[in-house]
């Protein structure tokens, strides 16, 4: 299966750097999907949960405040302002994953009206951690 390399960014440090099958993206215009030679592309993302299915054909569901995409037939950057990766090797990492979920989603919740259809998908990903 094809693979792409995907780079989630914020200014605190790298999210993710691996290659992955596919990332759904939460768009300014709605979620799309990225496949290994889609064609190029540079938006907006709003808040919510970029689900990226790794190699192995696991999802890894990272949630993101804001941020730009940019797409490229190999290649695909996301630079976010903040991040939270909903993953762990024990419980009270996934937690840990939550509780600063959570916190991230605090921040925005005033300035996006999706906020339930986010934090219904990061407790869905965390349910499916345990």
């Amino acid at each position: 299966m094809d693979t792409f390399k995907l780079e989630i960014l914020t200014p605190n440090g790298e999210i993710f750097n691996d290659e992955a099958i596919s990332v759904v993206l939460p768009g300014e215009e709605g979620e799309f999907g990225v496949l290994a030679g889609h064609s190029s592309l540079t938006t907006l993302l709003e808040a919510g949960v970029v689900d990226v299915e790794k190699e192995d054909k696991t999802i890894e569901s990272i949630l993101i405040n804001w941020g730009v995409v940019q797409v490229d037939e190999e290649k695909v950057i996301v630079l976010v302002e903040g991040a939270v990766a909903i993953r762990g090797e024990s419980e009270s990492d996934i937690a840990t994953a939550l509780d600063d979920a959570k916190s991230l989603i605090s921040e925005i919740a005033d300035a996006n009206p999706a906020i339930a259809s986010v934090s219904a998908k990061i407790e869905s990903a965390a349910k499916s951690l345990l």
